[in-house]
């Protein structure tokens, strides 16, 4: 396993949290945060046993999820729904993008 997968799994659990929290006013936004962030590290885990062309379009995919969380996030506080993300949650993702984008740009 790749260490972005075990982090983007940390992410996971912790977006899981925001989401309870979220779907208590909206419920289609926090099914998109879930769908989105298990998007990213089930993309992970399957370009880990895909080659070529599409190990990169998976590694593509789990980084505009993980995109797709970040902007999730944002309208989430935008809304009003939480005060704002945990700095460490933001610094994580970061990570699984800017790992994810090496990934595919090697």
């Amino acid at each position: 396993m790749l260490r972005i997968e075990s982090v983007a799994l940390q992410a996971c659990a912790e977006v899981g949290r925001i989401a309870v929290v979220v779907g208590r006013r909206d419920a289609s936004l926090a099914d998109q945060l879930r769908r989105a962030m298990a998007s990213v590290a089930l993309n992970i885990s399957e370009a880990n046993g895909s080659q070529g062309g599409n190990r990169n379009a998976r590694f593509y995919n789990a980084l505009g999820s993980a995109r797709e969380v970040r902007t999730a996030l944002n309208v989430a506080v935008a809304f009003g729904y939480v005060r704002e993300i945990d700095a460490q949650l933001v610094d994580r993702l970061d990570h699984v993008c800017a790992t994810l984008w090496r990934l595919v740009h090697r």
